[in-house]
């Protein structure tokens, strides 16, 4: 019996759909493979990327400890080495450069505080440290009682007890918020985490951002005079209680000879007034800590890095870093 030609156009429909069907499957299948083999090539270039980051970080880390070995008691500018890119040749049109710099040229948020045992940090023998950060804060525009809140909250925010200071905030302060939360108790891993202290506002951490730093340890460290620039004259001024302006700074900086200074004293004189850092101390001229910042492209994966370097003792060494990639 020969098929009608209903049969003959419902068996042509059926074939249709199943290969309308197979189809779509096969573009489903195909799309699959190719993100999955696009993920696979990002996985395998973001590791690259890394690979050749780490190799940066090593050729960093050995110019450090190289510099500071010829120069072992006193870190200066000369040779141009301060954000003077240097690279690394990658295969193909890639490219690693990195950057260092002194990295403890800043306000160590940490310093608000002082470990009295492990793991426990106490704000009330750090009294200096805030007045201090308070006048850095002034002298970059910030009004003196922001800048009280905002540096008795911070100490706050690290310590360890829930004693709140005078314009400061402990727990109940965070907790009774829309999204409460607690403070850290602990030192600050990034200066980012200064956003979450009250007080803060977005305008006051981008305009005090430039000048602070979150060193991993709970004390205050020497700004190296041999390697300010003149704008970063505030972080000498807040040094003195009044006793040396912004300007004043700025000047003797300026005044820096090319080799850089011998001590401390040298510069000190430059003032002209016998004005003394609070508690004698806080400048220097020597440098332990680097900042480093790495930029890598290959192909169409770029990574950066931002890391720290202790070169407290040689061979330097990198203790904290930050990745971004993009591919």
């Amino acid at each position: 019996m020969r098929p009608t030609d209903r049969e003959r156009g419902a068996a042509l429909l059926t074939v249709l759909l199943l290969v309308a069907v197979i189809a779509v499957l096969a573009g489903t299948a195909l799309e699959r493979l190719r993100l999955t083999t696009r993920l696979a090539g990002n996985a395998l270039a973001g590791e690259q990327t890394r690979g050749y980051a780490r190799a940066a970080e090593v050729l960093a880390t050995s110019k450090v400890t190289e510099m500071l070995r010829t120069s072992p008691d006193r870190v200066t500018l000369a040779g141009d080495w301060s954000g003077r890119p240097f690279g690394l040749p990658l295969p193909g049109n890639g490219l690693a450069v990195a950057r260092v710099s002194d990295g403890g040229n800043c306000f160590n948020l940490n310093s608000l505080v002082t470990r009295t045992s492990p793991g426990v940090y106490t704000s009330t023998q750090a009294v200096m440290q805030r007045l201090q950060l308070v006048r850095l804060m002034q002298s970059i525009g910030i009004p003196a009682q922001s800048a009280e809140r905002v540096a008795a909250a911070a100490a706050d925010w690290i310590d360890t007890d829930q004693d709140q200071q005078g314009n400061g905030a402990e727990d109940p302060v965070y907790l009774a918020r829309v999204t409460p939360y607690r403070t850290a108790g602990t030192l600050m891993a990034d200066p980012s985490e200064l956003r979450a202290v009250d007080g803060v506002t977005p305008e006051l951490y981008a305009q005090l951002r430039p000048w602070i730093c979150t060193l991993p340890k709970a004390e205050p460290l020497p700004i190296n005079i041999n390697t300010l620039t003149p704008e970063q004259a505030p972080l000498v001024a807040m040094l003195f209680p009044g006793t040396v302006s912004v300007d004043a700074a700025r000047g003797m900086i300026l005044r820096r000879p090319p080799q850089g200074f011998r001590d401390a004293s040298a510069f000190l004189n430059l003032a002209g007034n016998g004005a003394t850092p609070d508690g004698g101390g806080g400048l220097g001229v020597k440098s332990t800590w680097f900042a480093l910042a790495i930029d890598v492209t290959l192909g169409t994966a770029r990574l950066q890095e931002k890391a720290l370097i202790d070169a407290s003792r040689l061979p330097a060494r990198l203790v904290a870093r930050q990745w971004g990639d993009e591919s």
